[in-house]
């Protein structure tokens, strides 16, 4: 089989995954189509602002889609094929499952953010815990999609438009301000008025390079061997647990967990929370796959996609851009892929002051007072952004799906609180502590101990994890909201 029907099997796969399995998550947990949202009972026109189902979804795409469903996948086609079924029974499975879950039980308890729900459902501790290890990944978050963006405008515009005065450090400038508007400015005034620009360049560098690659013969290179489901790194590097954790935002991300409360704020009725948050996850899954069959097809093998990976994944996406879609067509390709970034860096700043403004029972409707957060909060983006790229990333993969296994549990004790299938959230949440506690336990960040020892410990988390949620997780918390 070639590399086009692999590719045209997972995108069939994710259209079907939403249609059925995302009806079926829907109807576990119960959508009400009659029960009021935030959004009508909250309205402050500054955070919780009704806004249409389509431009929601928009909003909630681009909030979640930053350079993870881009460069993740990148990196993960040095691994082989392997990575298209990653992508595609994660996005399913976990990431549109996580995502779906993470929105509606924001909504269900007025819109409050990652911290507060998991409060609800596993305690005051996990709460305390949560409310500083989501601070910190949003203002990673933010500093992260800060450095790709500028790396990637940069060298747009030295080559194509003749601008060698925009250096990294200009486009950092520019973005810092961009993101300090809109973290401050009501939701509805900057990001709801501009993401359905960002969206149209999304949706060409999506369905454009994906045309581009069958127009140029999908199977052009083809030097992948399609029928080797075992790693093909050039280092060998194995595919459990260093899979699952490059590829984070293309298949299963903690972020999305602080993204979705944005969202949650804005929408007029429950019953459009399946195309919202499953379906914005599946949209992301899609984008996934378009640049892990690039990484796969468009370089000569694994070792030729390493070469240009020393440059940097923001170098894949230009050379591949501009040769498949031509200098037009490349330039739009590569804005597509700087707004993915730009249009999460900016939610991440905002969700990290909502998260302080309730943490610390602070209003934040005056502008003022949403000042005396945001301030402080760019003041040590910028110092972050100092520190070398490649040691943020690292930190934030590990952050983005240890908290993505949070959120999961989380959702599984709000199902079985109230004797609902909760299987569709402890079985992806027990596979990821697997994932978490092996890489951790292995990685140069970590503790660099071997593979087989770490994944040994890592099964071993995941088994004690799992007897204690199905011990105590599923017991209603005393003085808990169960109303929701």
């Amino acid at each position: 089989m070639s590399n086009s029907m692999y590719f045209l099997l997972a995108i069939a796969a994710l259209i079907v995954g939403y249609i059925v399995y995302g009806t079926f998550v829907a109807k576990v947990f119960g959508a009400d189509p009659n029960r009021p949202t935030p959004a009508k009972t909250m309205a402050d026109g500054v955070d919780y602002v009704e806004m249409s189902p389509w431009k929601v979804w928009l909003v909630q795409l681009l909030n979640i889609a930053g350079v993870g469903p881009v460069f993740g996948p990148i990196l993960g086609a040095l691994y082989g094929p392997s990575v298209l079924l990653w992508i595609v029974i994660g996005t399913i499975f976990a990431g549109a499952v996580h995502d779906y879950m993470s929105g509606m039980l924001s909504l269900r308890y007025g819109g409050c953010n990652v911290p507060e729900v998991v409060g609800h459902t596993l305690g005051n501790v996990a709460k305390q815990f949560m409310r500083v290890f989501a601070v910190v990944l949003l203002v990673l978050v933010g500093v992260v999609f800060v450095a790709a963006p500028a790396g990637l405008l940069a060298k747009l515009s030295s080559s194509s438009w003749g601008m060698p005065g925009m250096t990294v450090t200009i486009w950092v400038a520019i973005i810092f301000a961009y993101y300090f508007l809109a973290t401050i400015m009501p939701i509805d005034k900057i990001i709801g008025r501009f993401y359905p620009i960002f969206g149209a360049l999304l949706i060409i560098m999506a369905v454009g390079m994906s045309i581009a690659m069958f127009t140029n013969g999908c199977d052009f290179y083809n030097s992948v061997n399609w029928g080797d489901w075992s790693t093909q790194h050039p280092k060998k590097l194995p595919i459990f647990p260093l899979v699952f954790i490059t590829i984070a935002c293309g298949a299963l991300s903690g972020f999305h967990s602080t993204q979705s409360p944005l969202m949650s704020r804005c929408l007029s009725n429950e019953k459009y929370g399946r195309e919202v948050f499953y379906g914005g996850m599946v949209a992301e899954g899609f984008i996934g796959l378009v640049w892990a069959t690039v990484g796969m097809t468009f370089y000569h093998g694994p070792d030729a996609l390493a070469a240009a990976l020393k440059a940097g994944p923001g170098n894949v996406v230009f050379e591949s851009s501009l040769a498949l879609m031509g200098t037009f067509g490349g330039v739009l390709a590569v804005l597509g892929v700087v707004a993915l970034p730009v249009t999460s860096g900016d939610t991440a700043f905002r969700a990290a002051r909502l998260t302080l403004a309730e943490w610390f029972n602070f209003p934040q409707k005056e502008i003022p007072k949403r000042l005396l957060l945001a301030v402080p909060l760019f003041a040590v983006g910028i110092i972050l952004n100092n520190v070398d790229f490649n040691i943020i990333w690292r930190y934030f993969g590990f952050a983005n799906q240890a908290l993505a296994t949070v959120m999961l549990f989380s959702g599984a004790a709000w199902l079985a609180q109230r004797n609902r299938f909760h299987w569709i959230c402890t079985v992806p949440a027990t596979f990821m502590t697997a994932v978490c506690v092996s890489f951790i336990c292995q990685a140069g960040i970590g503790f660099g101990l071997d593979p087989i020892t770490s994944n040994y410990i890592g099964v071993a988390a995941a088994v004690v994890c799992f007897v204690a949620f199905m011990l105590c997780g599923r017991k209603p918390l005393a003085g808990a909201e169960q109303q929701a």
